[in-house]
Parts: C-alpha cells; structure tokens; sequence
C-alpha cells in the first residue's frame, strides 16, 4: 500500500469511530474527576495544617504529587478539546487548572505538545527528540562531547533520578516561555497565576512547617510528580523508532508506529491517566478517556489487517525497554530499532 492509501485507511478508520459515538463527550465523568481531585488535594492541605512541623509531612507531600499527576492528566484532555464542546471552555478549564492548581503555563504546554503530537519521533520537530538531558538518537549521541557524553553513556541508569527532575522543569520551562516569548496570548494572565500559586503555596508552607522541613516537602511533592507525569508521557515513545526531519509518513503510520501502549489494568490506569492508550489518543485526541478501550479493539484490529506494527507492552516491559533503548544509544550511539520502514527512511 502508499501512503494515499493508508490516508483512506485513516479516513474509513476515523468514521468508525465517529459512526459508533466514541467520540461523544463525557460530561458526568469528568466532573466527577476534576472535582474529586480539587476535593482531595483540599483535604490534603487540610492534614498539612493539621500535622504542622512535622516529618510525618512528607506523606501528604508523596500524595500531593499523586494528586498534582491526575490534575495534569486533566489538564492536558481540556487542552485537547477531549472535555467540552466549546473550544474556549476547555482552553480556559486546561489554563486554570495549569496555573492555579499546578503553577504551569497553558501557553507553553500547548505549543510543545502540539509539535509532539503533530510529529511524534521526528528529529529537530518533535520536542522530545531533542532532549537537552537525554539522548534519544544516534545523531544527538554524536553531538555530545565531553562529561555530557560520558554521562550519557549509563542515561538509563539515570532515567528514574531525571523523572524526578522533571516537576522543576516543567515549572522553570514554563515561566521562562512566558517572559521570553514575542505576542503569547493572555502572558499576563498565565503570569499572574502561577505567581499566586506559587506565592501562596510556599507561604503556606513556611507558616505550617520550618523551613527546613519545607523544602523537603517540596522536594519530595514536585518529584513524586515529575515521576508520575514524565513518566507517564517518557514511557509512550522513548525506545520507538525515530525517523529524520525531511522524512514524511502518512499520518495513520505516524502516529501507531511511533507509539507504544501500555496494558491496562487499575494500577496502571491511576498511573497513566488515560494515556496508557497511546496510540488511540494519538490517532484520536478529541476521544475521551473512558471511550479510549473501545477504540483500542477497533484500532488494533485495523492495524492488524495493514500489516502495521501496534506494539503494546506491560508497564515492566515498556521501562525495562526504555532503560535498554537510553543505554545502547548513550554507550554505543546505535538505534537498536530493526523496524523496516525506519530502516529504509533512515538509508
């Protein structure tokens, strides 16, 4: 088949889905879930001015970051569209719940999933390829010198301390996006929230707490979170093939083969927010999270009858997968891949 082909495929599979409701809005169950765990992260602010200078705080601070992750999974499906009929409705539910809540930008976070999401494991167009701190290819391998190519070597090893990393980054990236960026819509709004989250947050703290223990508790939230919602995208893509910049795949292919699933189950479904279901919610991201398992049967069953590798992998298996991928392409500057296609593309 070529690639208008497979674009047919794409538009009869897209149909199906549409034709079947599965991607009619889920109203009942997000509000349960944006006002569960608004209600659970009060009550644990609540227990943290109950404990008062306490390391018995450390606890509320591990469940804050749980909290923190679902909100982010929350925030990220307004930002798709995947909540309300209403495009501002749902920018302005992602934005609230960013900035007040997490102490994130909408702006940054929209602008960097979006080229994710339009070229996932694309060099130099997808974001996430082009880690600053992980090297993700060969051709970044070979751009390392020095101590950072020397760290790379063992990155797998690295991986989980990175996640925890990850929450800081995520709040540092976003502020320096909105103080940098040239006519970024409502900057001064975003600003300003993440300013009284921060500020009332830490106040908060350093009222309840020493100071001491203060920044142990916000060590501890912000990297309990950083693991959960890095982790959580980290797991979908990395160890997937990764195709050049000037290389261009139609979208079904796109999306499935740069993906990964991870087998669900309710651990797995409080750990992965809904993204467990990579490959649907690429293909589909307007689709909510509840209707994502009934389009996994139609997907998976398509891709069956192309002849399109859908890979999906146990929660182990894909982190196990992805230490292995950082480490052979950090000690040897190979791409363990043998997928056909990528082969091909790459020469």
């Amino acid at each position: 088949m070529n690639s208008q082909q497979f674009a047919e495929s794409y538009r009869r599979l897209s149909a199906q889905v549409h034709d079947a409701g599965l991607a009619r809005r889920r109203y009942l169950y997000f509000a349960t879930q944006i006002i569960g765990w608004i209600l659970a992260l009060a009550a644990l602010l609540v227990t943290v001015g109950l404990l008062g200078n306490s390391w018995w705080q450390l606890l509320p601070a591990v469940l804050i970051g749980l909290v923190m992750a679902q909100l982010g999974f929350l925030s990220h499906e307004a930002a798709h569209r995947t909540i309300f009929a209403s495009r501002t409705s749902n920018e302005w539910t992602s934005r609230c719940i960013s900035g007040l809540l997490m102490g994130l930008s909408y702006n940054w976070w929209m602008a960097k999933h979006n080229s994710h999401h339009g070229n996932p494991n694309k060099e130099s167009v997808d974001p996430d390829v082009d880690s600053t701190v992980l090297v993700l290819t060969p051709d970044a391998k070979a751009r390392r010198k020095g101590i950072a190519a020397r760290i790379s070597r063992m990155q797998g090893w690295f991986f989980i301390p990175l996640l925890c990393l990850e929450g800081l980054n995520l709040h540092v990236a976003s502020v320096r996006m909105l103080l940098s960026a040239p006519e970024l819509k409502h900057r001064i709004i975003e600003l300003l929230m993440i300013a009284v989250r921060h500020s009332a947050y830490a106040v908060f703290l350093w009222t309840v707490m020493s100071p001491g223990k203060a920044v142990a508790f916000l060590g501890v939230q912000i990297g309990v979170f950083g693991i959960m919602l890095g982790g959580a995208f980290a797991l979908n893509h990395i160890g997937r093939p990764t195709v050049p910049a000037d290389v261009h795949l139609d979208f079904l292919r796109r999306q499935v083969v740069m993906s990964r699933n991870i087998t669900d189950g309710p651990w797995v479904r409080f750990l992965m927010g809904g993204l467990q279901y990579q490959i649907e919610h690429h293909l589909f991201p307007v689709v909510p999270r509840p209707n994502l398992p009934h389009v996994q049967e139609i997907v998976r069953k398509r891709c069956a009858e192309l002849g399109i590798d859908y890979t999906e992998q146990s929660l182990r298996e894909a982190f196990v997968h992805v230490v292995s991928y950082l480490n052979q392409v950090g000690s040897k500057g190979q791409d363990p891949y043998a997928c056909p296609m990528v082969r091909r593309y790459r020469g």
